[in-house]
């Protein structure tokens, strides 16, 4: 083939792409550490989204005493893991909207789309018993919550309509989360893991799961 033939005209060479320059890597933020900080560790509650960069070693050793709760008392902990069941969203009592609880009387439309329409609360759900006072809380199945399974439920962190299923995977959860051992051996959670094993022992020993 000759140099001048049109056919180099045609050919198409690819190009080489240029190798990206290498990430620069901060250095380990640990105090006195001159390693690389490779790895990420949260800052804590409050700072969520923020992190420090550590080596191994330290992330490690970092990661060994990190309590996201830490600073926050047993009440706190517990309506922490409450509010965290609906995403930390507020939540209202059925019937429990802006007229009902203004005072003007049973939950429903009064004006505009709705109104005039008759509402048929057998089960008194929305309007209360017949004297004006709300229904004592009921489980899901019509059974009537007793104040020491209230208790307990509020104890596990959840809602009195939770299923068996629902309290036994919390119970888990809540064991595996305050067991000395996920602490390193720390017992400071000795009181708050024996109070969930007694509520959920009581709610399996009434029937709940």
């Amino acid at each position: 083939m000759k140099f001048d033939s049109p056919l180099f005209d045609k050919i198409r060479v690819k190009r080489t792409r240029a190798e990206p320059a290498p990430r620069a890597v901060s250095p380990c933020e640990w105090p006195t550490c001159e390693k690389s900080g490779t790895h990420k560790a949260p800052k804590g509650r409050g700072r969520e989204g923020q992190y420090w960069r550590y080596c191994l070693e330290h992330v490690r050793a970092y990661n060994a005493n990190y309590n996201y709760f830490a600073g926050l008392s047993d009440d706190d902990v517990i309506s922490y893991q409450k509010d965290a069941i609906t995403g930390h969203r507020p939540t209202w009592r059925m019937g429990m909207n802006a007229s009902r609880r203004a005072g003007g009387g049973p939950a429903g439309p009064s004006s505009g789309e709705g109104a005039g329409f008759t509402w048929h609360d057998p089960f008194q759900f929305i309007e209360g018993s017949a004297s004006g006072e709300s229904p004592q809380p009921q489980a899901a199945e019509g059974r009537t919550i007793r104040n020491a399974e209230r208790k307990a439920f509020e104890e596990l962190g959840l809602e009195i309509d939770a299923t068996a299923v629902e309290i036994k995977a919390r119970f888990k959860l809540l064991v595996k989360r305050h067991h000395p051992d996920s602490h390193g051996g720390d017992r400071a959670y000795e009181d708050r893991l024996r109070a969930v094993i007694q509520a959920y022992n009581y709610l399996k020993a009434v029937g709940f799961c």
